[in-house]
């Protein structure tokens, strides 16, 4: 998702609307491409002062394995520091700050060898992703999950295509009824809502309903400074039970 919003931001690259940022992705998952090369074509579907839209393709071979829509324009307006009282939204009803702290505890491992989800998230070279492993456990009481992780790029900071890896970062929220294979994303909507501000990204996973077929599943990025970064919401296969 992230490289067809990039490609799209490109294609955009150098007219009056340089500066717009992907602030909608609609990706349709058409099939799973091999490690290797891959193409990614672009349309133009509107140049606006405000609102781009681009069409991309994302291309192994002869087969396209991701279409995406991305419509393209300027995220919420962030004071660098976070202090200004007009940046304050008009309602918010973001949850991520009073579950977690804006930096993981000492005691939350990050994703590496020996970690019970490196085989799962092969993001560790890249960046560093600290899950708490007690949200993913299976529930008996009827809740819905909330998976909780923070993440963050490596020596660098985070900017708008890393937020919105994030929207797809959780392992499925699958795993609180005890299914915990491969949960193949058929569509995935993701918003960028504002730039992220330097330091650790907090994310949670959620879902409404997980089916015998199909089941949803939210991610919401929240930056350092409590900031709602970025709100994804997908839909996906429940994976074969064990």
């Amino acid at each position: 998702m992230a490289l067809c919003a990039n490609a799209a931001r490109t294609a955009c690259a150098g007219g009056p609307e340089s500066a717009q940022q992907p602030v909608a992705v609609s990706a349709s998952f058409l099939w799973a491409p091999d490690p290797g090369p891959m193409r990614l074509v672009t349309s133009i579907r509107k140049r606006g002062r405000r609102i781009s839209v681009v069409d991309v393709e994302l291309t192994q071979g002869e087969r396209t394995a991701v279409h995406a829509v991305v419509n393209l324009g300027e995220p919420e307006h962030f004071p660098a520091d976070g202090s200004a009282a007009s940046a304050k939204p008009l309602l918010s009803a973001n949850p991520v700050p009073a579950l977690m702290p804006p930096e993981p505890p000492d005691d939350i491992e990050p994703i590496g060898p020996g970690h019970p989800l490196a085989g799962l998230v092969h993001l560790g070279e890249g960046c560093d992703v600290r899950p708490v492993l007690s949200t993913m456990q299976p529930r008996d009481d009827g809740r819905p999950p909330v998976i909780q992780m923070w993440a963050r790029p490596r020596g660098v900071a985070p900017d708008a295509l890393f937020a919105l890896m994030c929207g797809d970062l959780s392992a499925p929220v699958t795993f609180a009824v005890d299914r915990t294979g491969w949960a193949p994303t058929i569509q995935l909507t993701a918003f960028l809502r504002g730039l992220p501000a330097d330091g650790w990204l907090r994310i949670i996973a959620t879902c409404t309903e997980i089916g015998h077929d199909w089941f949803d599943e939210d991610h919401t990025v929240v930056d350092s400074l409590g900031r709602l970064v970025v709100q994804a919401r997908q839909l996906a296969l429940v994976p074969a039970a064990p």
